[in-house]
């Protein structure tokens, strides 16, 4: 039985070549996973066998991939995802769905997320508002268009009005402290809002507003639904306060009226210098596409020159009970098999599901140092196995020879 020993560790030691050289090929391949080749021994099945037994030689058992993390390289690329931790990429190849850990992604003419191939990355879409529209998957598609100017609808600032000016002083200069902030019109235009506080009493101050580009005389007027603050005796506000509405009416009659809400409800009246502790509004002007970032729980957010940052969408991961029941499909893709379970869909960071890095991409996980002593012992196996055969018929040459 010799000679069947020594084929069956050739072709052994040939499929062990085949997986090494494999892997050495891919070693520059993005989100390449190592294989492993696992062999197992052979007996004959025989009447009588027992403890001497002795086997037929070897076979090749299965063919492993080892989806141990590779190392993460930093790339120019925003769009470039590399997982950290469990989890593949879903991907969408015109209604196949396949997984990959390759998260080197770029946009199509129709401002789709795609790879090298084409194949869509799917994810979860956002509304208009920039909030997640979660548990169905969507081929993520980024805008690409310019963003629409949003006029101001909510004003807010929270100032200090010194508690010591002496509201009796006759000149109103020194009982009077002012502010201002941006606003924006129904076409994106920036307006200047000037804030103007005069202490009228101990615990009182009228409020004044004026918007630049309205004027009495043009006939645009500026109406505050309020116009006092009053403040209690630890000089915090009076909780009966609530935000009051603005409507500005543009000596341009073209610019539609602009209404908004003025919320002061922050303000304190404390016995120091006048200050401005916060202010924010929500209107903005149109802006064109600066470029993209995505963060580590792969939400996608889409920069503009107005300095405006909104949330378009979001990464998904699938996850596997079992990842090595994955069938390869090449070009770095898996599909789902028996073997390794349905996908568990899910954001990044959520259940076993790892994490994102932007800007950078996973390096095969293939340890060339390894590989390589590995073919120097496959290398000796076959030859040993060639030698087996050798030996054998020589031993069947002498026989002959009798």
């Amino acid at each position: 039985m010799g000679f069947q020993h020594g084929l069956s560790g050739l072709k052994a030691a040939s499929a062990k070549l085949d997986v090494t050289g494999n892997n050495i090929a891919n070693a520059n391949t993005v989100g390449f996973k190592q294989s492993q080749a696992q062999f197992a021994d052979v007996y004959a099945n025989a009447l009588g066998g027992g403890r001497n037994q002795i086997g037929i030689g070897t076979q090749l058992a299965a063919v492993a991939q080892e989806f141990n993390q590779g190392n993460v390289t930093p790339t120019n690329n925003p769009l470039d995802v590399a997982i950290t931790g469990n989890g593949f990429f879903r991907m969408d190849n015109n209604g196949t769905i396949s997984f990959t850990r390759n998260g080197q992604f770029h946009l199509d003419k129709d401002g789709f997320l795609v790879n090298a191939s084409n194949y869509n990355v799917t994810g979860f879409g956002a509304d208009a508002a920039g909030t997640i529209i979660p548990n169905v998957p969507v081929n993520l598609r980024l805008p690409t268009a310019d963003m629409t100017p949003k006029p101001t609808t909510s004003f807010m600032t929270g100032v200090n009005l010194d508690a010591r000016v002496d509201h009796t002083d006759p000149d109103p200069d020194k009982r009077t402290f002012s502010t201002s902030g941006e606003v924006f019109d129904s076409f994106g235009n920036s307006h200047i809002l000037s804030l103007s506080f005069e202490k009228t009493a101990a615990s009182a101050w009228d409020v004044f507003a004026t918007v630049e580009g309205v004027t009495s005389a043009g006939g645009g007027a500026v109406t505050l639904s309020a116009s006092t603050l009053n403040f209690d005796s630890s000089g915090i506000m009076d909780s009966s306060i609530t935000p009051f509405t603005v409507n500005v009416n543009f000596d341009d009659t073209s610019i539609q009226p602009l209404q908004f809400s003025l919320d002061l409800t922050r303000s304190t009246q404390f016995g120091s210098k006048f200050g401005v502790n916060m202010m924010s509004q929500d209107g903005f002007a149109s802006g064109r596409l600066a470029g993209y970032s995505i963060s580590d729980n792969g939400e996608v957010r889409a920069s503009y020159t107005n300095n405006v940052t909104r949330t378009v969408g979001q990464l998904a991961l699938a996850g596997f009970s079992n990842p090595n029941g994955l069938k390869p499909m090449g070009s770095n893709q898996w599909a789902e098999t028996a073997e390794s379970g349905l996908p568990l869909v899910g954001a990044p960071e959520t259940g076993v599901l790892g994490s994102l890095q932007s800007s950078a991409v996973e390096e095969s996980n293939v340890d060339l140092t390894t590989e390589l002593v590995s073919l120097i012992m496959t290398q000796r196996v076959y030859q040993a196995n060639a030698k087996t055969i050798e030996t054998q018929d020589a031993v069947m040459q002498t026989i002959m020879n009798i």
